[in-house]
């Protein structure tokens, strides 16, 4: 299971971060402030997808490899909804991502360039807090031992939320 989270994220990273352009090109399905749900059509189904960008990044001076994004997936093939899982477009120190927002925290399991949060349970309680908090800061340390701060807005995350699971729905 984690190995097939692994391999479509890749290929969601690839799709979304490449300036290639693909066939099965994800495509929009809705803009909402900072947010933005996309659906893309793979060998395993339709994939939808809410997304957004950081309007922070420290230090300013890492170079990262890809950029940094927060996801909330839904692959109805394979029966997976509510998927969270970020990327710091930088390898991961093992395990050392942290989402927070206010007093709440959630640890992730990372592999490489992106970590997840370990079960729905988890994931359940995590969109529900991006539904009410402004903002959300993603802490991790790469594996070259660098601290990295991402602040993303939750702005528009209801709406793109929303599309996303109405579409793959």
């Amino acid at each position: 299971m984690q190995f097939k989270k692994i391999y479509l994220l890749i290929i969601l990273s690839v799709f979304a971060f490449s300036n290639v352009v693909f066939a099965n090109e994800p495509k929009s399905s809705g803009k909402y402030n900072d947010w933005e749900s996309f659906t893309v059509e793979t060998d395993a189904g339709k994939v939808c997808f809410a997304q957004t960008s950081p309007k922070k990044k420290t230090p300013p001076s890492l170079k990262r490899s890809t950029d940094s994004r927060l996801f909330v997936t839904f692959r109805p093939s394979e029966n997976i909804k509510n998927e969270v899982s970020v990327t710091s477009g930088h390898p991961y120190k093992e395990n050392t991502v942290v989402a927070q927002s206010g007093k709440n925290k959630y640890e992730f399991f990372s592999k490489n360039n992106f970590a997840w949060l370990l079960d729905n349970k988890e994931e359940e309680r995590f969109i529900s807090l991006m539904k009410k908090a402004t903002d959300l800061m993603i802490i991790a340390n790469a594996t070259n031992g660098t601290q990295t701060t991402d602040h993303y807005s939750m702005m528009g995350f209801t709406k793109a939320y929303n599309t996303a699971r109405k579409v793959c729905g």
